[in-house]
């Protein structure tokens, strides 16, 4: 009966890494799509004023859709925030299923600080992403 329950453990444990594997690359994806975003939003809102200009507009002219981005920029920034978050609470998570030592999934899901890093706890390479 031992050796069963041993090679189930590894099976068990196996399928919480592919879980995990699986789930941090989409966290990644996730976390590199909402930063993107904010980057291409502040881009949008930044550049609202210089175009009124170019166009020899008035200062009145746009400034609701001004506004409206600076609020849209201020939403993803929240957003990032509550990722942020997920991405702690799941840290904890991976903690409570004994898979502090693993490693993160493929170097391509990676924020480009983490990619050479294969060898330290995901503990430690979940805290610098976050």
């Amino acid at each position: 009966m031992g050796f069963q329950f041993s090679r189930k453990g590894k099976i068990m444990l196996k399928q919480r890494r592919n879980a995990a594997e699986n789930l941090t690359e989409r966290l990644f994806a996730t976390e590199q799509a909402v930063d993107e975003a904010i980057r291409k939003m502040a881009d949008l809102a930044g550049y609202m004023p210089v175009a009124r200009v170019n166009a020899n507009l008035s200062a009145v002219v746009g400034q609701d859709a001004i506004s409206q981005a600076v609020d849209t920029l201020s939403a993803l920034v929240n957003a990032r925030g509550q990722l942020v978050a997920t991405h702690n609470r799941l840290a904890e998570t991976r903690d409570q299923i004994g898979l502090q030592a693993m490693a993160m999934g493929s170097g391509d899901m990676k924020p480009p600080m983490l990619q050479n890093r294969k060898d330290e706890k995901i503990v430690t390479l979940t805290d610098h992403a976050a």
